[in-house]
Protein backbone atom coordinates (compact mmCIF):
# COMPACT_ATOMS: atom_id res chain seq x y z
CA UNK A 1 0.00 0.00 0.00
CA UNK A 2 1.27 3.70 0.40
CA UNK A 3 1.41 6.67 2.87
CA UNK A 4 -1.16 9.54 2.66
CA UNK A 5 0.65 12.35 3.25
CA UNK A 6 -1.78 15.15 5.01
CA UNK A 7 -1.30 18.80 6.42
CA UNK A 8 -3.16 20.83 8.23
CA UNK A 9 -4.49 24.54 7.73
CA UNK A 10 -7.08 26.15 8.29
CA UNK A 11 -10.52 27.25 5.56
CA UNK A 12 -9.02 30.63 4.47
CA UNK A 13 -5.03 29.37 4.20
CA UNK A 14 -6.55 26.28 1.85
CA UNK A 15 -8.55 28.13 0.03
CA UNK A 16 -5.97 30.87 -0.94
CA UNK A 17 -3.63 27.89 -1.68
CA UNK A 18 -6.11 26.26 -4.44
CA UNK A 19 -6.56 30.02 -6.17
CA UNK A 20 -3.15 30.72 -6.29
CA UNK A 21 -2.52 27.23 -8.17
CA UNK A 22 -5.08 27.58 -9.92
CA UNK A 23 -3.99 31.07 -11.09
CA UNK A 24 -0.74 29.36 -11.82
CA UNK A 25 0.61 31.52 -9.12
CA UNK A 26 1.79 28.49 -6.63
CA UNK A 27 2.92 25.01 -8.29
CA UNK A 28 3.00 22.09 -5.56
CA UNK A 29 5.66 20.06 -5.01
CA UNK A 30 5.25 16.37 -5.16
CA UNK A 31 6.06 15.68 -1.50
CA UNK A 32 3.28 18.31 -0.03
CA UNK A 33 0.32 16.78 1.12
CA UNK A 34 -2.47 15.93 -1.15
CA UNK A 35 -4.85 15.94 2.25
CA UNK A 36 -6.08 18.58 4.35
CA UNK A 37 -7.26 18.71 7.94
CA UNK A 38 -8.48 22.01 9.23
CA UNK A 39 -7.05 21.86 12.90
CA UNK A 40 -4.84 18.94 14.52
CA UNK A 41 -8.36 18.57 16.36
CA UNK A 42 -10.16 17.08 13.40
CA UNK A 43 -6.90 14.68 12.50
CA UNK A 44 -7.13 13.05 15.93
CA UNK A 45 -10.94 12.64 15.59
CA UNK A 46 -10.71 11.00 12.02
CA UNK A 47 -7.52 9.18 13.29
CA UNK A 48 -8.83 8.07 16.35
CA UNK A 49 -7.89 4.78 18.13
CA UNK A 50 -11.32 3.09 17.28
CA UNK A 51 -11.03 4.60 14.03
CA UNK A 52 -7.55 3.28 13.53
CA UNK A 53 -8.79 -0.01 14.59
CA UNK A 54 -11.83 0.20 12.37
CA UNK A 55 -9.21 0.31 9.26
CA UNK A 56 -7.45 -2.39 10.47
CA UNK A 57 -10.34 -4.62 10.77
CA UNK A 58 -10.96 -3.47 6.99
CA UNK A 59 -7.62 -4.39 5.83
CA UNK A 60 -7.31 -7.73 7.56
CA UNK A 61 -10.82 -8.90 7.43
CA UNK A 62 -12.03 -7.47 3.62
CA UNK A 63 -16.21 -7.37 4.81
CA UNK A 64 -17.85 -8.03 1.69
CA UNK A 65 -20.65 -5.66 3.21
CA UNK A 66 -21.23 -2.78 5.46
CA UNK A 67 -23.84 -5.93 7.46
CA UNK A 68 -20.44 -7.88 7.59
CA UNK A 69 -18.83 -4.98 9.10
CA UNK A 70 -21.28 -3.88 11.02
CA UNK A 71 -21.18 -7.60 12.95
CA UNK A 72 -17.46 -7.92 13.53
CA UNK A 73 -17.43 -4.43 14.65
CA UNK A 74 -20.54 -4.10 16.61
CA UNK A 75 -20.85 -0.32 15.94
CA UNK A 76 -24.55 0.84 15.17
CA UNK A 77 -24.85 1.11 11.00
CA UNK A 78 -25.62 4.80 11.07
CA UNK A 79 -22.49 5.21 13.14
CA UNK A 80 -20.16 3.17 10.58
CA UNK A 81 -21.94 4.69 7.76
CA UNK A 82 -21.12 8.16 8.78
CA UNK A 83 -17.28 7.06 9.91
CA UNK A 84 -16.71 5.44 6.76
CA UNK A 85 -17.91 8.36 4.27
CA UNK A 86 -15.90 10.96 6.40
CA UNK A 87 -13.07 8.46 6.02
CA UNK A 88 -13.70 8.06 1.92
CA UNK A 89 -13.77 12.05 2.02
CA UNK A 90 -10.51 11.92 3.18
CA UNK A 91 -8.70 9.62 1.26
CA UNK A 92 -8.12 7.09 3.79
CA UNK A 93 -11.26 4.20 2.55
CA UNK A 94 -12.69 3.47 -1.17
CA UNK A 95 -16.10 2.52 -0.97
CA UNK A 96 -17.25 -0.09 -3.56
CA UNK A 97 -19.78 -1.80 -4.90
CA UNK A 98 -19.76 -5.26 -4.06
CA UNK A 99 -22.30 -8.38 -4.29
CA UNK A 100 -25.95 -6.66 -5.65
CA UNK A 101 -26.41 -3.89 -4.12
CA UNK A 102 -23.93 -4.51 -1.07
CA UNK A 103 -21.37 -1.88 -0.38
CA UNK A 104 -17.93 -2.85 0.58
CA UNK A 105 -15.12 -0.85 2.07
CA UNK A 106 -11.46 -0.96 1.30
CA UNK A 107 -8.23 0.69 2.84
CA UNK A 108 -6.35 2.74 0.79
CA UNK A 109 -3.44 3.57 2.64
CA UNK A 110 -1.61 1.77 5.15
CA UNK A 111 0.46 5.16 6.43
CA UNK A 112 -0.42 8.21 7.61
CA UNK A 113 2.24 11.30 7.27
CA UNK A 114 1.27 14.36 9.12
CA UNK A 115 3.14 17.75 7.48
CA UNK A 116 2.60 19.70 10.45
CA UNK A 117 4.74 22.97 10.66
CA UNK A 118 5.47 24.42 14.14
CA UNK A 119 6.27 27.59 13.66
CA UNK A 120 5.83 30.38 10.65
CA UNK A 121 4.36 29.48 7.53
CA UNK A 122 6.37 28.09 4.83
CA UNK A 123 6.44 30.58 1.61
CA UNK A 124 4.36 29.53 -1.14
CA UNK A 125 5.91 27.70 -4.13
CA UNK A 126 5.76 30.42 -7.23
CA UNK A 127 5.46 28.63 -10.79
CA UNK A 128 8.18 29.03 -13.42
CA UNK A 129 8.26 32.64 -14.36
CA UNK A 130 6.21 34.02 -11.67
CA UNK A 131 7.05 36.90 -9.79
CA UNK A 132 8.33 36.77 -5.87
Amino acid sequence: MTTLKVGIADYEEMKARTLRIARGEEKPAPDTPKVWFTSTESFAQVLSASNRELLRVIAERAPGSLEELVEITGRAKSNLSRTLKTMAGYGLVRMERGQGRRLMSRVVHDRVELDLPLIGRAEPVKAAGGRR
